[in-house]
């Protein structure tokens, strides 16, 4: 046990600073109810802001230069030139329907600090300005690590355009290119090692700061290709890519046999070998969103996910029993382990109303022994979630939908954000607020709010919350397809017009929100005031006389049995009724 909890350790060592709990599924439009491609983010920080990054389209001069900011520091790494013209993006979705999405994995510690221009943040914003499609993205991240370097830890990216989704997974080479008995090799180029999958249409998939690609298959020219044929990524067929040097790589570092056979090499199993925390802490939650859209498949590796079977890995991807919806894909970012035996409201953490959060550190020891918290998808460090819908068949600014979230998705509302707005609304726009100045007219403050009401009685209050993230997302997703016909015809005829008419749509729902949840807080705090439940009649809270302000006597509902025994159990002798 003591070498699990230095693994567990190792892991939040790693990730501290780091978006240190990110969650992406991934829905290929085989599998989805409308035909969209869907891909998930949860950008997980104890520091990170939620707010909407914009960043027009733009035309560069020649010479011109384009600064490269680590996204987790803010610190300039340095310049890189700029191209003739850069797509805009919203949030991780740019004009043409591309989203990337990504959570951190970190891998091998002696591969940190890989001399380099490029972090995995600036990976994505500088792809998401330059390519158009996944396949496209793929070879400008490539050119990108080949040309400037890698100076992130190991990362897994999900990438989606209207028609395919990949998943594409890079570690760096190390601060220097030594091998296995620690002598310098010249002649290697530094960078990155990386391999990128294209989901079988039909399939789902997902990563949460867990390696998935095992085995892949090797270069046959047709289906399969390495990074010096690059070019070729556009041919149909091709569905896997990979760094030419990863398997030669791994066996110099003697992270995999010289005499292996290339053919069972394992990107994960050599570059971020799979533990106790990397289960429990990470495949747990890719395991859960695969359960809920199959339990028949996945039942039987709820011993893996809980860390007591690593042999029992299950599937890169998996065919779900039905076709899910957007709005399913919304519940999936809202998962405690409900229903299992992670379950985080049914154990004496989750207090006397069932709360399944637990505050940090998540990793503790008591009389001896190590123990730990759950790490659910829905955690309440989230700055900001998504889930990128990009539906083929429609102008490319009404296609694209960035479904955002602010604070933990569990309790906030999902605003559609069309890849062809002009600008973020007022309310998630950046400099709004921050961690630590509050603004009254921030998305995310107003979220905050309710949240951390909701999690002082959250088997009461949580219900309201859920009702209105159901009859606002389900109208917010009506108003899509009833708007479709007037959005086609106005691209038609004036594009720029039809891109005004969504920057509205977007401000308006983004105001709705803000003003419900400013509501929803209030009728909270009112109606479980000092733990107390006032009475309602006819949506309106009793009062003793229709013209006097006093309620009527409020209900004092008493703990659950279950609680009660825990009470008794920690000191029933010292309360006990003396007969």
């Amino acid at each position: 046990m003591r070498k699990i909890f230095i693994s567990v350790m190792a892991l939040l060592a790693m990730t501290l600073g780091q978006l240190s709990a990110c969650t992406n599924f991934i829905i290929t439009k085989g599998a989805s109810a409308d035909g969209s491609c869907m891909v998930t983010y949860s950008a997980d920080s104890h520091t990170l802001y939620g707010e909407l990054y914009y960043t027009p389209a733009a035309d560069h001069p020649a010479g011109s230069f384009r600064d490269v900011v680590e996204w987790d520091t803010g610190k300039k790494l340095g310049q890189i030139p700029q191209i003739p013209h850069t797509y805009s993006v919203v949030g991780n979705m740019n004009e043409y329907q591309l989203a990337i999405g990504e959570t951190t994995y970190g891998g091998r510690a002696e591969l940190e600090g890989t001399p380099g221009l490029i972090d995995y943040g600036s990976l994505i914003y500088i792809t998401l300005e330059r390519a158009k499609n996944a396949r496209e993205a793929i070879k400008v991240m490539s050119e990108l690590l080949e040309a400037y370097g890698y100076c992130s830890s190991g990362e897994s990216f999900s990438i989606i355009d209207p028609n395919e989704a990949w998943i594409f997974e890079i570690i760096g080479k190390g601060p220097e290119m030594k091998d296995a008995k620690g002598k310098i090799v010249k002649g290697w180029s530094n960078g990155a090692v990386w391999v990128a999958r294209r989901i079988p249409d039909g399939y789902i998939s997902g990563h949460a700061n867990q390696a998935r690609i095992t085995n892949f298959p090797l270069r046959d020219g047709k289906t399969s290709i390495t990074s010096k044929e690059i070019d070729k990524i556009f041919l149909p067929g091709v569905e896997t890519v990979y760094c030419d040097d990863v398997i030669a790589f791994a066996k110099l570092k003697g992270y995999y046999p010289q005499d292996g056979a290339d053919a069972n090499f394992s990107f994960c199993d050599a570059f971020a070998p799979l533990d106790f925390s990397g289960a429990r802490f990470c495949e747990s939650r890719v395991w859960m969103a695969f359960y809920r859209c199959s339990p028949s498949q996945m039942a039987q590796y709820e011993d893996y996910a809980r860390g007591e079977n690593l042999k029992n890995r299950f599937p890169l991807w998996i065919k779900p029993d039905k076709k899910v919806t957007v709005q399913d894909v919304m519940q999936l970012m809202r998962d405690h382990f409900e229903g299992t035996s992670m379950d985080m409201t049914k154990d004496l953490g989750a207090g006397p109303f069932a709360c399944p959060y637990r505050w940090r550190p998540m990793t503790w020891s008591y009389d001896g022994n190590d123990y730990i918290h759950e790490r659910a998808t829905a955690t309440q460090q989230t700055g900001f979630s998504f889930v990128a819908q990009a539906r083929p068949n429609l102008p490319n600014g009404f296609g694209g939908i960035l479904w955002f979230g602010v604070d933990d998705a569990g309790s906030s509302c999902y605003m559609p954000m069309f890849c062809g707005i002009l600008r973020p609304p007022a309310e998630l726009r950046e400099g709004n607020g921050s961690m630590t100045d509050y603004s009254s007219t921030s998305a995310y403050w107003t979220f905050t709010k309710v949240s951390q009401l909701v999690y002082t009685r959250y088997s009461d209050m949580i219900k309201h919350v859920n009702e209105r993230q159901q009859e606002i997302e389900t109208a917010f997703v009506n108003d899509v397809q009833n708007m479709q016909s007037e959005i086609i015809e106005l691209y038609k005829i004036d594009p720029s017009q039809a891109q005004q008419r969504l920057t509205d749509y977007s401000a308006s729902c983004t105001r709705k929100v803000c003003t419900e949840w400013n509501r929803l807080f209030e009728y909270l705090l009112v109606k479980y005031n000092d733990g107390n439940v006032k009475k309602e009649k006819e949506g309106r809270f009793v009062k003793t006389d229709v013209e006097k302000p006093q309620c009527e006597s409020p209900d004092h509902p008493e703990y659950s049995q279950k609680w009660y025994k825990m009470i008794v159990d920690d000191c029933g002798n010292n309360i006990k009724v003396v007969k």
